[in-house]
């Protein structure tokens, strides 16, 4: 099985990007945008000059708890840059999602409390909530964190969105918005 169709079984549809979208920014941003893969997994992340985010981690079942993610985030660490990802709340009954965020905790990734994501699916148009996940070798404030999922969003999320899926593309300010500890917010 090749790599889109291991990661569309795997990830949930309103997770997913298109085919296309993806083939996309491996062509066209692959100075950023980086496929790494194996018969036992399939990692897509975009690394920029001042942090990584992962877009997609799946790690076949049978070679589940052999190491192979542990693997994968470590090689990203060694590059001392945060790491950021997205992962869908605990959903109790699907217990993968309540697997994923446990292996995130033990590679010491927190919750990005102060950031609220709206993620609308591409493919089914609805709100698709999800979590930010980071790691961060020098301890980077949620408000930096913040500053790249805007990047993210414009810049790989979004690319070329428009023309792929056919449907306006919501604007950065709608799909993110930063929370001070004191509930005040700041519009992206």
């Amino acid at each position: 099985m090749e790599w889109y169709e291991k990661l569309k079984r795997y990830f949930p549809v309103e997770e997913m990007k298109s085919r296309e979208h993806m083939e996309l920014l491996l062509d066209d941003k692959g100075e950023v945008y980086h496929k790494d893969e194996s018969k036992n997994h399939v990692m897509l992340y975009a690394e920029f000059d001042t942090f990584i985010f992962i877009d997609y981690l799946w790690v076949s079942s049978e070679s589940r708890g052999q190491g192979i993610g542990h693997q994968l985030i470590e090689k990203l660490k060694k590059k001392n840059k945060p790491i950021i990802l997205e992962v869908e709340p605990v959903n109790y009954e699907d217990t993968d999602t309540e697997k994923r965020l446990r292996f995130y905790s033990r590679e010491n990734f927190k919750h990005a409390d102060s950031i609220i994501y709206r993620n609308r699916s591409f493919q089914t148009d609805e709100d698709a909530p999800l979590e930010i996940l980071y790691w961060s070798p020098n301890d980077e404030s949620e408000a930096l964190i913040y500053e790249q999922m805007k990047t993210i969003y414009e810049e790989i999320h979004t690319y070329k969105a428009k023309e792929i899926y056919g449907k306006k593309i919501d604007p950065v300010e709608r799909a993110l918005e930063y929370k001070e500890a004191d509930d005040e917010e700041i519009e992206a």
